[in-house]
């Protein structure tokens, strides 16, 4: 375990208005970092599947009412009121958005809360949300790879510009520019997704928790990309979500391997039935995120 670990606290499906308490919480608990997924809308009428779906017709598996909130919103808020805190987007949908808007938002993101945002980023699944925005569904793979390296040109402050296959951005002022290297974080365990990450990314993030085994099959699959990319030896960020058990030796085995950050979701552990009034289904969160800090972070 040569660098240090640290977990990250998905609030992924969590009640939208009680982000604020729970960051806080965090933040004082000695966690590294919140984990923020994103989506921009749960179509009615959805012809899209969904990548990692368990069902036959292909729908995800949450509600349609599930709440999304945007994530450059949500981390601008949180790094008000927390002082430690990382925060990942895992995963931020950028093809879905024109790259001139992703420039600007997290680049203020990032200079809002002071260079503490990691941009996870993925290809998407949901046609629906591109053909909203505007985007090529078809061509969001190779857009990605592109958008990569024309955010770090556009990122640098002063004039700036980017020509490339599919984005051509003459010369420009994008102010506020951040004032530190925003790590670009790749997203997804296809072969391709490895590819680029391995080829363009500062680290990997997972697709969804894995059992044990999964995980140890993607590692070997992600270590291979690098290999063949001439990267094996770099300095390279992992994140890990584990469908297990927590448990200190098994995240210590990961470490060991090479793994930075684990995301968890304690909070997740807690049962609320119906009709519980939010302030108690709030602390009942707040226990399960303390005793995951005391019993797991606080160990490995």
């Amino acid at each position: 375990m040569d660098r240090p670990v640290r977990f990250h606290q998905s609030i992924t499906f969590l009640p939208t208005r009680q982000a604020v308490p729970l960051a806080r919480a965090t933040d004082e608990l000695g966690y590294g970092g919140i984990y923020i997924s994103d989506h921009l809308f749960n179509p009615r009428a959805l012809a899209s599947r969904y990548t990692y779906s368990l069902r036959e017709d292909g729908a995800p598996g949450w509600e349609p009412e599930t709440p999304w909130p945007d994530p450059m919103c949500v981390i601008s808020g949180l790094a008000t009121v927390t002082e430690h805190l990382t925060f990942t987007t895992g995963v931020y949908i950028a093809p879905a958005r024109d790259l001139i808007t992703v420039a600007k938002s997290v680049g203020t993101t990032a200079v809002l809360s002071d260079n503490r945002v990691r941009l996870g980023v993925g290809v998407g699944w949901c046609k629906e949300e591109f053909d909203q925005t505007g985007q090529d569904f078809a061509t969001r793979g190779p857009r990605l790879s592109e958008m990569i390296v024309a955010l770090r040109a556009l990122w640098r402050g002063g004039w700036v510009e980017f020509h490339g296959d599919y984005y051509d951005v003459p010369e420009c002022q994008i102010e506020p520019a951040p004032t530190a290297p925003i790590p670009i974080i790749g997203g997804g365990h296809s072969p391709v997704a490895l590819r680029r990450t391995a080829a363009l990314c500062d680290g990997w993030i997972a697709a969804g928790a894995y059992s044990e085994e999964e995980a140890w099959t993607h590692l070997a699959s992600l270590r291979a990309a690098l290999r063949a990319a001439g990267r094996e030896d770099e300095t390279f960020t992992i994140y890990l979500s584990l469908n297990e058990m927590p448990d200190v030796d098994m995240y210590r085995r990961f470490a060991d391997a090479g793994v930075t950050e684990f995301v968890c979701a304690p909070w997740m552990f807690v049962t609320v039935p119906p009709g519980t009034p939010d302030d108690k289904a709030l602390a009942d969160r707040l226990d399960a995120v303390k005793w995951f800090a005391d019993e797991i972070v606080a160990k490995v």
